[in-house]
C-alpha cells in the first residue's frame, strides 16, 4: 500500500471513531428525518477525513509514518475518553493543564476504564499501521504523489464545507468552541499553540508598579500579616455561607468574616485563573500572553517592601511567584497528612511559625491549596471529615451515583473550611506582633454531573456557573480593621455586590496600603469603607 493509502485509511478511522462528541454537538436540535441533516453529516464526515488526511500528509514521511500515526491514534484514544466521560474540550487552556499535570495528579486520572477504552479504540488502527506493508518509490515520485494527495484533501475540505456553508458557518460562528471537539486535530492544534507561546514568552517579565510604595503611617502601628489562601475547585453553590442547604463552612460561620456571595472566576482551570487573578490586567482586558509575561501582584508587593512568601500544596504558582520566596511542603514533618505523593491541606500551616518569627515587617503569605481537586474528591480530606455519606470512593465518577459524588465533594469543602479556621487561629496567635487578616478565594468551580458535565476546564464562553462562580471570604482582625480605619458594616454591605477575580489585585493593594499607578480604586472592594488617616 502507498503511504497515502495508509494515511487515508487512518484519517477515515479517526473521523468515524473519535469524533462522536463533535458530531453530536454539531447535529444537536436537527431532525434526522430531514434529508438536509444527512447531507450535513455526510459533508462533515468528508471534511473530517480530508482535514486529518491533510494534517497527516504534511506531518509524516515514509520513515516516520508509523510512529507519528501511532502517537496520533493513542493521543486521540486518550482524548476521547475524557471527552466522553467528563465533557472535556481540548482548547489551548486545557492542553496547558495537561502539559503541566504533575505525576500525582496524572496517576489519579488513570483507571482500568481508561486502559480498556484506549485499547478498544486503538487496537484496529495500530494493527493496520504496523502490519500493512508500504510500497517503496523514488523520491520525486513520492513527493509528487504527496503533493497531489495534500491538494486533493485540501480541495475536499473546501468542497465539503461549501456544500453546507450556510449551516456550517452559522454553527462555527455561534459555537466557536465546537472546533475543540474535532479529534485529534484539536490536540495537535492546541499543543502547537501552547508550545509556541512558551517559546515566545520573554524570559524577563514586564515590570508592573515600578512606583509601588507602602504608605508611612501617621501614627505608630504594628506591621501587617496577611494570608491569601487560594482555593482549588471549590464552587460557590456548595459553600455553606452562600446559603447552601448543607453547612459546609461551620468554622467560618462562627468567625466574624465577610462572605462575598457573587464572585466570578477569571477562568475555569488553574492554568488560566491563577495568573489572571494575580495580574493587574484580569479578565476585563484579557490577554493571556501579556498576563503570563508580566509581573504579578506579589512582585508589586515585594517591590513596595512587603515580605512575600508562597507555599504550595498543588501544582505550582504558574509564574505568579517567580523570583520570590517559595516555602516547600515537607511531608516528613507532617506525620499522617501525606500519602501517595499528596498531602492534606493542613500541611500548608506547618512551619509557618518560623517564617513569621523571622519577620519584623509587613508580610504576605500565599497558601495554594489542593482543595477539591477532582476526580478523587474522597482523597482530599481525612477520615474524620467523612460526614456526608455514602461517598464516591473512586476517581471514575461515572461508576458512582450523583449524590455520592456530591457527598465526597462536600466533605472536601468541609475540610477546606477546617483548614481556613486553623489558619485564622494561627493568625490570632500572632496579634501581639502583627495586625492580621486572611483572604480566601477559589480559583474556579466544578461540575458534578449537571447537564452530563464533570470536573472543570470548559471554554469560558460556554462554561456553566458551576465552573465559574466561586466563594470568597475575608477575615480581618480588630487590629487590622483599626489600622486601616475600616468600617465593618460598610464592608458587609459590599458582600452581595457582583465581583470577580479582577478585584483581587487592587483590593490587596488597598488592604496593604500600597500606592502605585497600577492601582485602580474602583476595583478595590474596601476602598469606600476606609477612612483616610
Amino acid at each position: 500500500m502507498a503511504t497515502e493509502g495508509l494515511v487515508l485509511w487512518i484519517s477515515a478511522y479517526v473521523a468515524l471513531a473519535y469524533n462522536g462528541s463533535f458530531l453530536r454537538a454539531s447535529t444537536a436540535g436537527r431532525s434526522w428525518e430531514s434529508p438536509d441533516t444527512w447531507v450535513f453529516v455526510g459533508a462533515l464526515m468528508v471534511s473530517l477525513i480530508a482535514l486529518h488526511g491533510l494534517i497527516f500528509s504534511v506531518a509524516v514521511a515514509r520513515w516516520s509514518i508509523r510512529p507519528l500515526l501511532t502517537a496520533s491514534v493513542l493521543v486521540a484514544a486518550f482524548a476521547t475518553f475524557y471527552m466522553q466521560r467528563y465533557g472535556v474540550y481540548y482548547d489551548p487552556s486545557m492542553l496547558r493543564n495537561v502539559l503541566r499535570t504533575d505525576t500525582a495528579e496524572a496517576s489519579e486520572l488513570i483507571s482500568w476504564s481508561l486502559i480498556a477504552h484506549v485499547s478498544l479504540y486503538s487496537v484496529v488502527p495500530l494493527w493496520a499501521i504496523w502490519r500493512i506493508r508500504l510500497t517503496k518509490t523514488s523520491l520525486w515520485r513520492a513527493t509528487l504523489r504527496r503533493l497531489v494527495f495534500a491538494a486533493v484533501c485540501a480541495m475536499a475540505v473546501v468542497a465539503a464545507v461549501l456544500l453546507i456553508f450556510q449551516d456550517f458557518s452559522a454553527l462555527m460562528r455561534n459555537q466557536k468552541e465546537l472546533r475543540y471537539l474535532i479529534t485529534p486535530a484539536n490536540v495537535i492544534y492546541s499543543t502547537a499553540r501552547v508550545l509556541s507561546a512558551d517559546v515566545e514568552k520573554p524570559k524577563v517579565r514586564q515590570p508592573v508598579g515600578l512606583d509601588a510604595r507602602m504608605a508611612v503611617p501617621t501614627l505608630p502601628q504594628k506591621p501587617k500579616l496577611l494570608f491569601i489562601v487560594v482555593g482549588e475547585t471549590v464552587r460557590a453553590g456548595n459553600w455553606g455561607l452562600n446559603g447552601y442547604e448543607r453547612q459546609t463552612s461551620p468554622n467560618l460561620q462562627t468567625l466574624n468574616v465577610v462572605n462575598f456571595g457573587n464572585v466570578t472566576a477569571c477562568g475555569t482551570d488553574t492554568e488560566t485563573s491563577l495568573p489572571c487573578m494575580f495580574s493587574a490586567i484580569g479578565r476585563r482586558g484579557y490577554d493571556e500572553a501579556r498576563i503570563r509575561s508580566s509581573e504579578s501582584l506579589l512582585h508589586v508587593l515585594s517591590r513596595a517592601g512587603v515580605s512575600v512568601h508562597w507555599k504550595d500544596n498543588q501544582s505550582g504558582c504558574k509564574g505568579v511567584c517567580d523570583g520570590l520566596n517559595e516555602i516547600p511542603v515537607d511531608p516528613t514533618a507532617a506525620a499522617g497528612m501525606c500519602s501517595d505523593g499528596r498531602c492534606h491541606d493542613e500541611v500548608l500551616l506547618h512551619g509557618l511559625e518560623s517564617v513569621v518569627e523571622a519577620s519584623d515587617t509587613t508580610t504576605v503569605v500565599v497558601l495554594h491549596m489542593l482543595g477539591n481537586h477532582g476526580p478523587a474528591y474522597f482523597k482530599r480530606y481525612p477520615a474524620a471529615f467523612r460526614r456526608f455519606e455514602p461517598t464516591c470512593d473512586t476517581g471514575e465518577l461515572r461508576k458512582c451515583d450523583r449524590q455520592s459524588i456530591v457527598n465526597a465533594y462536600d466533605n472536601a469543602v468541609l475540610y477546606t473550611d477546617h483548614v481556613l479556621g486553623q489558619a485564622v487561629a494561627f493568625l490570632k496567635r500572632q496579634e501581639s506582633r502583627f495586625d492580621t487578616a486572611l483572604l480566601y478565594v477559589s480559583d474556579h468551580g466544578e461540575s458534578l454531573g449537571e447537564k452530563g458535565l464533570f470536573l472543570h476546564g470548559l471554554p469560558r464562553a460556554i462554561a456553566p456557573d458551576e465552573q465559574t462562580k466561586v466563594p470568597m471570604v475575608w477575615w480581618l482582625s480588630e487590629g487590622f480593621k483599626k489600622s486601616r480605619m475600616m468600617n465593618s458594616e460598610c464592608l458587609k454591605e459590599k458582600s452581595s455586590t457582583a465581583l470577580s477575580h479582577d478585584n483581587l489585585f487592587h483590593s490587596v493593594l488597598g488592604l496593604m496600603d500600597v500606592s502605585t499607578q497600577a492601582y485602580e480604586q474602583e476595583l478595590d472592594i474596601s476602598a469606600a469603607c476606609r477612612r483616610i488617616g
